[in-house]
């Protein structure tokens, strides 16, 4: 299979010497080269790339600020990253980038990173772009959390703050946003600790909720509430849970 290519860097001739470079591999298809974080941005959401080779260190947008702004309603690529400066890359590739290259690139380190890029799978590479846009976001406050979910063979790359919760029927597990629904690759259990410290909230065995976008609680009993969230879905609040989520909404 062909890997449609994106390259990504603000040097005209570093640029030059990978689009060169990768032309001598086999079934690998450059489909743009640009010099911005900007124009990378479009370029990613119009010709939907399989993979993107991605300067850090570029002016006004910098590589990080590219990978922070990718979002659900773009195909995510296999990114790697390439630049002069190893803490970067270092930093980039063990939060999840695919690979990274050091300029000035050699061709056999290319060529097993593209090898690598290869094998990765449409729900890895979403996975490992959340991954890096927790440590792309700004150093004040906490890392944005990050939710892949699948709708058929797609992976989409959700922030946490547009899920409004998570639903567990049997073995599925659904991410429920105000748009539609989508099937989370981890369990209930994974996802809570994954998101601890955050607006998600247990509020029975099957459910986590994001309390930011809570409308209306009704009492149900002395002991059971029903939460009313503000695409009008209702859950039931278990006895065991009632308490602590009162506290939490203080109400």
């Amino acid at each position: 299979m062909r890997l449609r290519t994106l390259i990504v860097d603000d040097e005209p001739v570093a640029r030059k010497v990978l689009r060169q470079e990768l032309e001598l591999l086999e079934d690998v298809e450059i489909v743009a080269e640009v010099e911005s974080g900007a124009a990378a941005l479009e370029e990613i959401a119009q010709r939907r790339p399989d993979l993107v080779f991605l300067d850090l260190q570029m002016p006004s947008m910098s590589g990080f600020d590219v990978v922070r702004r990718l979002n659900g309603e773009s195909r995510v690529p296999v990114i790697i990253i390439v630049t002069a400066y190893d803490q970067y890359a270092i930093q980039a590739f063990e939060a999840g980038a695919v690979d990274y290259l050091l300029k000035p690139v050699g061709q056999e380190r290319l060529a097993a990173a593209v090898e690598r890029a290869r094998k990765v799978t449409a729900r890895e590479a979403v996975e490992r772009v959340a991954q890096l846009q927790e440590i792309a976001e700004p150093a004040a406050g906490q890392p944005a959390k990050k939710v892949v979910g699948r709708v058929g063979e797609e992976y989409f790359l959700l922030s946490g703050s547009e899920v409004y919760a998570f639903q567990a029927e049997g073995d599925l597990v659904w991410i429920i946003t105000a748009k539609r629904k989508y099937l989370a690759t981890q369990t209930l259990k994974v996802l809570e600790e994954r998101l601890k410290n955050s607006s998600f909230r247990r509020i029975h065995r099957n459910a986590l909720v994001n309390i930011d976008h809570v409308r209306k609680m009704s009492t149900l009993s002395s002991q059971r509430w029903l939460i009313t969230l503000g695409n009008n879905l209702e859950f039931i609040v278990s006895k065991r849970q009632a308490h602590g989520v009162r506290q939490l909404l203080n109400w």
